[in-house]
């Protein structure tokens, strides 16, 4: 089996290996399982990425050698996310074991479940930058049950009247969930957008007592 290069299409590869078989799905997982293992053996994925089952839906983790890059919830298009994860981080994208998705999956189990109340995770922070960079920090700082309106956060990333930027900021948050941007609310207490859609917020919120 050839290695991937920098021009194979990640989101496709798993697809293309399907269609060119015909095996029985038992000895296409067995298939899928070795490349995975081989490839994160001869150093040849840069993003790692599982799905994981929640109470919203299915989430899609992605890591890099770094920490966790990416997580697509359940309304998000997968495809999509791993396309822009191939463009913007690197075209070696692979459904396969990573540390830092594993430890992802652990403690995402345990919140949902009630039993963690704050994410300890090394993150990689490359698909945001600047003054949103700055916002998404501020936010992995407010507690859990706990709301700030989208001004007040502004202000906790230096910026007090920057809340449309804010608010921009938490829109685009690669990391929902473990990057808490569901704790932020308009002011008056109305819950805002989510990238996850309002559903997803109201049930976060509430699965936190939050609401």
């Amino acid at each position: 089996m050839n290695a991937m290069n920098d021009d194979t299409n990640p989101g496709q590869v798993e697809e293309a290996l399907r269609s060119a078989t015909s095996l029985d799905p038992t000895a296409w997982a067995r298939l899928r399982r070795e490349l995975a293992v081989r490839a994160t053996a001869e150093d040849l994925v840069d993003v790692a990425f599982e799905r994981h089952d929640s109470p919203l839906g299915a989430i899609l983790l992605g890591a890099t050698t770094e920490g966790l890059v990416r997580v697509g919830l359940p309304c998000e298009d997968e495809d999509a996310v791993l396309d822009d994860l191939a463009r913007r981080v690197s075209a070696r994208v692979l459904r396969a074991p990573r540390d830092a998705v594993t430890r992802a999956r652990r403690q995402l189990d345990e919140y949902f479940d009630g039993r963690r109340r704050a994410f300890d995770l090394t993150l990689d922070w490359r698909l945001t930058a600047g003054f949103r960079r700055e916002v998404l920090r501020a936010t992995t700082q407010i507690p859990y049950g706990q709301t700030l309106s989208y001004r007040q956060l502004a202000t906790q990333a230096g910026s007090p009247a920057a809340v449309r930027a804010a608010g921009t900021a938490l829109a685009t948050n690669p990391l929902p969930i473990v990057v808490p941007c569901h704790r932020v609310l308009r002011t008056g207490g109305a819950l805002g957008s989510y990238r996850g859609g309002p559903e997803a917020k109201a049930q976060l919120l509430g699965l936190e007592g939050a609401v």
